[in-house]
């Protein structure tokens, strides 16, 4: 189930009696809370912590009938302190222990004859979905196998993040630019919570006026990534002064170096796959990677495009075989990281 479809199901009178929120993304559980909390009177809103109470208390407090709230709504954190602890993983694939099993069979029982009016919310936001955390995170949901209803809050991937800050920038009612929403969405990681807060104050900031991508560097904590964006830019343009004078406020903000080095590397991969598939514009660019897993912007797409039209195929080549030189420099005893990239810098604006 997707928080939309809770949602409906509540405007609707027909919300589920429990609900698992499962996931680490921030964005959507806040958004999902609020929503809820809409719902009821602020005395029919009941919060627990299960690091500091025991789920039987919580399924006391369900069972509990209200004589000033007709619906009530109980909001459950840290719903991974609930399973059981001091055993190993293996263990987690065969049989529950009997402490575990006591709760666990305490939430399935409450469920065959919920409390009328009575939504129970249960906030498990500690594991992803890939990983190691996938396995603990199974054992979450296993634990909690009695709730039929599990709204999975899974991160933003980047193109849908820009596509929901876009929205935002709408709702907000202010002008962004397409440069600046890029190096936000990619400055912040693509995390949407992180970006709804900065889109929130950008708004208060903006007035009548255009947001740039000086301003994302001005304002948003964080941003000194852009930065290193500006960098990849002009390396693609050859310009040797404007390189070196980003590489100094990198340095001196700094900046971790080889962070740079690796943008710069996929900039210049990105150019040489789009080179040799003979990808003449920046809609073919885009459409190409996104066929191959890798959803690309139009600006990021430009970006690209620019960086080929200003490098040969051998230059590409070159520029990538000093990348992977300098990445050696830095790996090496005690570097010193700018030295590193300043002989970078000018092997490869060496015209």
């Amino acid at each position: 189930m997707t928080p939309a479809q809770l949602l409906s199901r509540i405007q609707k009178g027909a919300a589920p009696a429990a609900v698992l929120l499962l996931g680490p993304d921030a964005y959507e559980r806040l958004r999902l809370k609020q929503a809820l909390l809409s719902t009821v009177p602020e005395d029919a809103v009941a919060r627990h912590d299960l690091g500091q109470v025991e789920l039987a208390a919580v399924i006391d407090d369900a069972r509990a009938l209200s004589l000033f709230a007709a619906e009530r709504l109980i909001w459950v954190a840290n719903a991974e302190a609930a399973l059981p602890r001091g055993r190993s993983e293996e263990e987690g694939e065969g049989e529950t222990p009997a402490g575990s099993a006591s709760d666990a069979a305490l939430l399935a029982a409450y469920l065959k004859s919920p409390t009328p009016g009575v939504l129970l919310v249960f906030e498990a936001i500690r594991f992803d979905f890939e990983g190691d955390d996938k396995r603990k995170q199974d054992r979450v949901r296993k634990f909690y196998g009695a709730i039929p209803d599990v709204i999975e809050l899974r991160r933003y991937a980047a193109h849908e993040a820009r596509q929901e800050a876009e929205a935002l920038v709408r709702r907000a009612g202010f002008q962004l630019d397409p440069a600046a929403l890029d190096l936000l969405v990619e400055a912040l990681g693509a995390d949407m919570a992180r970006i709804a807060t900065e889109i929130e104050k950008l708004g208060l900031f903006a007035g009548s006026r255009t947001v740039g991508p000086e301003d994302i560097a001005a304002l948003v904590p964080d941003a000194r990534a852009t930065t290193i964006f500006a960098l990849v830019n002009a390396l693609g343009r050859r310009d040797r002064a404007r390189a070196l004078e980003i590489l100094d406020t990198l340095t001196r903000e700094g900046e971790y170096l080889p962070l740079a080095l690796a943008f710069l590397s996929t900039q210049f991969r990105m150019a040489l796959v789009a080179r040799e598939a003979g990808l003449k514009s920046s809609q073919q660019i885009q459409a190409h990677f996104t066929r191959q897993g890798m959803p690309m912007w139009g600006s990021r797409a430009d970006q690209v495009l620019q960086t080929v039209g200003r490098f040969a195929g051998p230059q590409l080549e070159r520029a990538l075989k000093l990348i992977s030189k300098a990445d050696r420099g830095l790996r090496d005893a005690r570097p010193d990281d700018r030295i590193v990239m300043e002989q970078f810098v000018l092997e490869l604006t060496d015209r």
